[in-house]
């Protein structure tokens, strides 16, 4: 065999060799082209109109300690209006039976017109939202609940006065389900009155309970 046919065929062969890797990658798809082509067609979904559950009602039973005149029964109710999921707006109406029979034992005929007065107030408040969280009740069940500020400004009706009242306190919520719940609250209602011919300050203590239904 010649030199020269020798040189031929191994040019020839390097040149398949060189050839062959550029055809490989050639034959390779590159990692960012798809070789699928889905074609799903597509629906449209119509979401549920699930009620926003934004209002609420409840009805109130606890104890109220009016300054100077011992503790009685109160109840009363409320109406709320939740702005956003920490803030919320709250009306509230309450009665209460004021006694002065402890002044009655001192003074001859007592300090009001009758043994017992009704004393009634309403307010509107601001809430917030302060310790959002949960209650367990043993291990496999939790219930949502909060922990809240309130403050507000209403009136307060008693023997025939009709002071400005400020309302402050806070409460607690548990939810048993997405429209009940009960609470508990203790707020300080202060006012002043004019009852043996001065105008005194007072602060009204008053610790409810109550059961809420969110529509």
């Amino acid at each position: 065999m010649s030199i020269t046919r020798t040189a031929g065929l191994l040019l020839a062969a390097a040149s398949l060799l060189g050839a062959q890797p550029a055809r490989a990658q050639k034959a390779t798809p590159s990692a960012s082209e798809q070789v699928i082509e889905p074609e799903v067609a597509r629906r449209e979904v119509r979401l549920p109109r699930l009620p926003s559950k934004d209002f609420s009602v409840s009805a109130f039973l606890g104890t109220y300690s009016a300054q100077n005149f011992g503790a009685s029964v109160v109840y009363g109710l409320r109406l709320g209006y939740f702005l956003t999921e920490d803030f919320f707006t709250e009306a509230t109406y309450g009665s209460t039976e004021v006694s002065d029979e402890d002044f009655r034992q001192i003074l001859p005929g007592g300090i009001f017109p009758q043994p017992k007065e009704t004393l009634s107030y309403y307010n509107l408040s601001l809430g917030y939202n302060l310790l959002p969280g949960e209650v367990f009740f043993g291990s496999s069940v939790a219930k949502a609940s909060a922990v809240y500020l309130i403050a507000g400004i209403g009136s307060t009706r008693f023997l025939e006065q009709r002071p400005q009242t400020l309302n402050v306190g806070f409460g607690m919520r548990l939810l048993f389900s997405d429209r009940f719940a009960v609470q508990v609250d203790v707020r300080d209602h202060l006012f002043s009155l004019d009852l043996l011919g001065r105008r005194e300050s007072t602060q009204n203590l008053e610790l409810t309970f109550g059961a809420t239904y969110y529509f």
